[in-house]
This record gives C-alpha cells, structure tokens and sequence, in this order.
C-alpha cells in the first residue's frame, strides 16, 4: 500500500509516522515509546468542553479494560500542555476521576495537520478522531465524529478486541460480535478461494454455504 505521510493524510494500513511530542506525562517518542503495544490515540476539539470532558472519564473509568488488552490510551488536542493539565486537575477535583493516560500539546497543530485530525471546514480545531494502532506501528482503524456526538467507549474497546481475536485466528468478525443476529459469538471462517475447497466446506458444519461458515474460537 502506498504511503501517505507525506500528504497530511493517514490511511489505514499506513505505518504511523515517527516524531516527538509534548504531553502531561513529559515528552514521548511516536511511536517507539509504544514498540509491542496497541495504542488508542483519539484527539477532541478542547479542553474544558461538555462532550470532551464526559468522554474522557469514560475513557479514563475504561482504563483499566484497555490495559488488558495491552493497549494504552494518548490523548491530543491544539490546546497548550498546561490547559491540559489543569483541565485534568478539574476533573480529578470536581468529578473525582483520575485521567491516568497522557494528552498530547498540539497548540501549534503541526501534529494535527500532519496526521489528518484538523477538518477542513472546522477552523484550527482539532476533530473528534480515533486512530488505533497495532503493536507493529501500522493503522489499523480510523475513526471520525461530528462535533456533537460523543464516542462509544465500548466500541472502541470491541474494535480493538475484535482486532486481536481476527490476528490470532486469522477469521473475520460478523456484524455486532460478539452478539451477532445470526451466529450469536462464532467468528466467520475465510472462504475458499478454489472450487475444490467450497465443495468440501459445503459438507461441513456451521455453513449456510461455501461462502458463509462460522465457528466459535
């Protein structure tokens, strides 16, 4: 696949692009500092805001949920590295919630600019974006929300599950799993690709045809 780093335009399956950033945890490297770990990066519009603040302690009381699945969370937003930590004061102090994961400073939004999370139309904001990273540094997943609509934390967490469920066994994940309408928690077996092998699937269990089995892992 063709990279688009250069382009200030990240598609999925692109190898994040290296640099260093400023966070409230102190500089880090991006994205050596996470070599071997999947990592939910996701920007918001600010600090102090409505729909921001509710979405940060879900992903902060969520924490410990992404921790086992050996992912960590990095916030970004064009707001200075001290609005964010006084931000992450007030919510430890009046919602009593510790925010536990590192906020990028992008206050010059070169970061933003670079990685495709400032909308066209939307001024120098940064959008509500969601970018998950396997622990090969390559996209796997982009996501992006209007303004006025928060994230599904548990989404999120499903996605990046599903992902490593699909990495281990090579299937793919059916709509809504693990609570799909049709196969409850089986996962779908990659077809055959010769007409011998869908012959031979068409024998077997758990098929509604050579194109469509499924098995629980």
């Amino acid at each position: 696949m063709e990279n688009n780093e250069s382009k200030g335009m990240l598609l999925i399956g692109d190898r994040f692009p290296e640099m260093e950033v400023q966070t409230t945890h102190g500089k880090k490297l991006l994205p050596k500092d996470y070599a071997g770990k999947w990592v939910v990066l996701f920007s918001h519009p600010g600090d102090f805001t409505p729909v921001c603040t509710t979405e940060f302690v879900s992903f902060a009381k969520n924490y410990d949920k992404f921790k086992k699945l050996n992912a960590e969370l990095l916030g970004l937003s064009v707001d200075q590295v001290f609005c964010h930590i006084k931000w992450v004061e007030w919510i430890e102090n009046e919602l009593k919630v510790e925010i536990p994961f590192p906020i990028i400073a992008d206050d010059l939004g070169k970061i933003s600019m670079k990685i495709g999370m400032i909308h066209p139309g939307g001024g120098a904001k940064t959008v509500r974006a969601v970018f998950i990273i396997d622990p090969e540094a390559i996209i796997r997943l982009i996501l992006y929300y209007p303004a006025e609509v928060g994230r599904n934390i548990s989404e999120i967490l499903r996605i990046l599950e599903a992902f490593q469920v699909s990495d281990q066994h090579d299937v793919a994940m059916p709509a809504n799993w693990p609570n799909n309408e049709l196969i409850q928690d089986h996962v779908i077996i990659p077809a055959p690709t010769d007409i011998k092998g869908a012959k031979e699937r068409k024998k077997q269990a758990n098929c509604f045809d050579w194109w469509l089995c499924h098995k629980k892992v």
